[in-house]
């Protein structure tokens, strides 16, 4: 069916939001606008769905948020009888309403739905799905994108967001269903009044935040501490339980950024709400330059990322999300093999993505590191594992480069309401001990060697955008570079095709891995660039790592490195 066509019959259908028709009426004529609107249905995968907020087939709205919700209610009406849902949302644009909207299609599909009665985090959601025994979960959220952004997120009963294959039988269904025809909706107020849905009770709150107090490693760092935190939320969802941890923890000295405590989808002080970003930290540092705080935390609207600033040379500093992985693992390591607490055959998790520094701090503490591809749902199947063969306590920690951790198995997607509380106690116990995060960091590196993380991106909007986006893909498989900023391209890893080929050889191995349109290629002088397109995102991404045997050595490999980045997107 045509974009036109697709037009005339939401126009005509789509009443269940006031703000769709008028937008629809406005487009009218507008041939390049109603194209963008209706030219595809926003695919449904493993990160669940992620577009525009607005009319149409290609965005966020009641419908397509429906039209998933039906999709994965008949999923569950499939496989078992008496089906229950968890769900959340943040405080994005129409996230209630999308919240609300995905309770009573579950409800009216016969499927218990336990609602959050106010925004949370995400990994708070992840707890719920387990901690009530849920078939599913969902929560609504588009992370740290701009404001025009929403998403739905989907989760299975292990906690985790759906796999490859959970995502592909939902979309079996969710293709069947009608956007108008084929959602059975229900009155919210009326499944509250009868029982097919409910509020998520306070002791599930309580029970998340004590599971994520008791990954305390140091206990008592805080105890007659004047340890100081800012902290902001960036406009989100994270300002009550980041807080009540850090509480419950000792820290008593918490300062809140007025700007960005209240919940505010606009983001009126971040258009780009990414604590990977220094923007979104420009209010919390010009507060710092007055109060001088131990730390300073900022996370993401949905809570489930956490980025840092600490005093170094006399002025607060952002640290990447590669050198907080680093602290932390180094952290967990070190102070559990000191303090008698470090299982025999420990074992920590990074996507392949993150940096390889860790891998010498590993080996160091006998720690296993496991490798594998992007998406804590990766990392959730790894303590799935380690329950299955009765030794959950070997897992140490889980991370990835783009702030993103997780302590502890009772969650089981990134959580940076328990990393916020592991990150202070960290920076506490080093504080107590003559050092700064950086003084640690530096410490580490002259150790470990010199590693330097970089991430380009590079944005491809629209229809046009997507079609470059996996041109450029499929030219890096076919014809992959021999050499890139002068040095020999010695392995190409073809993740796609699960298949590693060493060019110096010819020999080929299989990655164990499961398959994922990803290209690293491995230079003569042992660094990396990995090229993937962003789940979420009309984004292409390209990883670099550079080592050398200084730091500025590595820099300036890492800078060659970029401008050679560059050229590979054009």
């Amino acid at each position: 069916m045509n974009e036109q066509k697709l037009y005339e019959i939401w126009t005509k259908n789509a009443t269940q939001d006031p703000d769709l028709i008028p937008e629809l009426i406005a487009a009218k004529g507008n041939e390049e606008l109603i194209t963008d609107m209706f030219y595809r249905e926003l695919e449904f995968g493993t990160a669940g769905l992620r577009g525009v907020i607005g009319a149409g087939t290609n965005r966020m709205n009641v419908y397509t948020v429906g039209r998933a919700t039906q999709g994965i209610a008949d999923y569950i009406n499939s496989i078992t009888k008496n089906g229950k849902v968890a769900i959340a949302y943040d405080s994005r644009i129409k996230s209630e309403l999308f919240a609300k909207t995905t309770a009573a299609v579950f409800a009216a599909n016969g499927i218990k739905a336990y609602i959050y009665p106010e925004l949370m985090p995400t990994p708070m959601l992840s707890f719920a799905v387990r901690h009530l025994g849920c078939d599913a979960g969902v929560v609504i959220t588009a992370s740290h994108n701009p404001a025009k952004y929403n998403g739905y997120k989907a989760y299975g009963p292990d906690g985790c967001q759906l796999n490859v294959e959970a995502s592909k039988f939902v979309f079996s269904y969710i293709e069947k269903t009608d956007f108008f025809s084929g959602i059975k909706f229900m009155d919210y107020e009326e499944g509250l009044a009868s029982g097919k849905i409910e509020y998520i009770g306070d002791d599930t709150i309580e029970a998340f935040l004590n599971n994520g107090l008791s990954q305390s490693i140091s206990k008592g760092v805080f105890d007659n501490s004047d340890f100081s935190v800012i902290y902001t939320p960036i406009h989100g969802t994270g300002n009550k339980p980041v807080r009540r941890i850090l509480d419950m923890a000792g820290v008593k000295n918490i300062t809140v950024v007025k700007e960005q405590e209240s919940p505010d989808g606009n983001f009126p002080t971040a258009p780009y709400p990414n604590p990977e970003l220094s923007q979104p930290f420009e209010c919390a540092l010009k507060l710092a330059e007055e109060l001088r705080p131990d730390i300073l935390l900022g996370t993401d609207p949905d809570c489930d990322r956490v980025g840092i600033a600490v005093l170094k040379d006399g002025k607060y500093q952002l640290m990447t999300g590669n050198q907080v992985g680093v602290l932390l693992l180094d952290y967990a390591l070190s102070r559990r093999k000191e303090l008698g607490t470090l299982p025999e055959t420990p074992v920590a998790v990074k996507t392949i993505v993150t940096t390889d520094l860790c891998c010498s701090i590993a080996e160091k503490y006998g720690c296993e590191l496991r490798n594998v591809l992007t998406g804590f749902k990766f990392i959730g199947e790894q303590i799935a594992g380690l329950e299955e063969i009765g030794h959950p306590e070997r897992y140490i920690l889980g991370f990835e480069e783009s702030y993103g951790y997780l302590f502890g198995t009772f969650v089981r997607d990134k959580d940076a309401v328990t990393a916020s509380l592991l990150i202070c106690e960290m920076a506490c116990y080093y504080r107590n001990n003559g050092k700064t995060l950086f003084d640690r960091l530096e410490e580490i590196e002259e150790e470990h060697g010199f590693y330097i993380n970089k991430q380009s991106s590079y944005t491809f909007e629209g229809q046009a955008g997507m079609n470059t986006m996996a041109a450029i893909m499929a030219g890096l498989k076919q014809e992959p570079p021999k050499s890139i900023a002068g040095y020999d391209v010695t392995e190409v890893k073809d993740y796609s095709k699960s298949v590693a080929t060493n060019l110096l050889t010819g020999k080929t191995a299989e990655i164990k891995l499961p398959k994922s349109d990803v290209i690293e290629l491995r230079l003569e002088n042992g660094c990396s660039l990995i090229v993937r397109p962003s789940g979420t995102e009309p984004k292409i991404k390209i990883y670099i790592s550079a080592i050398g045997r200084t730091k500025r050595e590595s820099e300036a490999i890492c800078e060659k490195l970029k401008l050679a980045g560059d050229s590979l997107m054009k």
